[in-house]
């Protein structure tokens, strides 16, 4: 048996296009847009699925979110890592209820509320401070308490080392993951996952150099590409339009514990910089110079303008063919 919506829940709002409108039920307020407004009232105490009517005469039906839906509608600090990545993520790093995971990089949080939702507990490692709490606001909205008993976050670089030891997972969402590699050694349990998210092949080369230095096998690359079809009546065929490359995931397993130590002389992130610009030194054939777009790669781990202004688009992955 459904239950009714009440005060303080999330609805999406779907409209004739299909477009998504996000709101929180409360007392006396109302819906606004270009088609009219009406007020919450009409949908608490109603059931899922109602559908209503504006003073401008536009239909609206109220739906609770699905976890993709919140996480494309969200309030966000940092650009979110979408739906289409973050079911392979789950996969590939495969989480498991009381896994004990690393995520740094915790952005609006959407990588989060997926882990979370899958039984994961959560120490996070966030370098900005309005980062993180936009992140536990949506974790705390979409989740609610009992799950946000397992979210831990420290506003902490990891670039300067992990203090969690037995770590079942290691997820980053971070531009220089390389700088991460040597911590999460001794960080991880033998057999432990890490799994990075990168925007730039560049940036992932330079990771997966430095990954079998530190005991890490079986590295795997790749990326995901989500196209959608059109199907109405008679006419089907793909859509026109599709949601090609975000990132590229990449996820190994840490095989030995006997990696190389950190030279305790050498601050821990410029220790793990000297070791991923050896390994691309050492790759590279006498007499080349390291191109332009290596260095920024090294320096600030993405090419001007690719830390995520390219997904801008995903906005409207919910009405791609609208």
């Amino acid at each position: 048996m459904s239950r009714p919506l009440q005060v303080g829940e999330k609805v999406v709002l779907v409209d004739a296009k299909k477009r998504r409108y996000l709101i929180t039920l409360k007392p006396e307020a109302e819906f606004h847009s270009h088609s009219g407004f009406f007020a919450h009232d009409v949908l608490i105490g109603n059931e899922e699925g109602i559908t209503v009517r504006s003073s401008g005469g536009a239909r609206y039906t109220a739906i609770r979110p699905t976890l993709a839906e919140f996480i494309l509608k969200m309030p966000r600090g940092a650009q979110v890592i979408y739906p289409k990545d973050l079911g392979a993520i789950l996969m590939l790093a495969d989480i498991f209820p009381g896994a004990r995971v690393l995520e740094s990089g915790v952005g609006s949080g959407a990588l989060s509320m997926t882990m979370l939702r899958a039984g994961a507990h959560i120490t996070g490692y966030e370098i900005r401070a309005d980062f993180a709490a936009k992140a536990q606001e949506n974790v705390h909205s979409f989740v609610g308490a009992e799950l946000e008993a397992h979210y831990d976050v420290q506003i902490r670089d990891c670039y300067e080392g992990i203090d969690e030891t037995g770590l079942d997972r290691i997820v980053l969402d971070l531009p220089e993951p390389w700088n991460v590699v040597p911590h999460a050694a001794g960080a991880l349990r033998t057999g432990g996952i890490i799994l990075s998210y990168l925007p730039t092949i560049i940036q992932t080369a330079q990771l997966r150099q430095i990954l079998p230095r530190y005991g890490f096998g079986m590295a795997e690359t790749l990326e995901v590409l989500h196209r959608g079809w059109h199907i109405e009546g008679q006419s089907v065929r793909p859509d026109h339009r599709m949601v090609a490359h975000t990132g590229f995931l990449t996820y190994a397993r840490l095989l030995t514990a006997d990696a190389p130590a950190v030279d305790p002389a050498i601050p821990s992130s410029e220790a793990s910089r000297q070791a991923s610009a050896g390994l691309l030194d050492e790759s590279r054939p006498a007499g080349i110079e390291t191109t332009g777009i290596e260095k920024t790669a090294a320096g600030d781990g993405a090419e001007p303008g690719s830390d995520g202004d390219h997904l801008d688009h995903l906005d409207q992955l919910d009405h791609l063919d609208h």
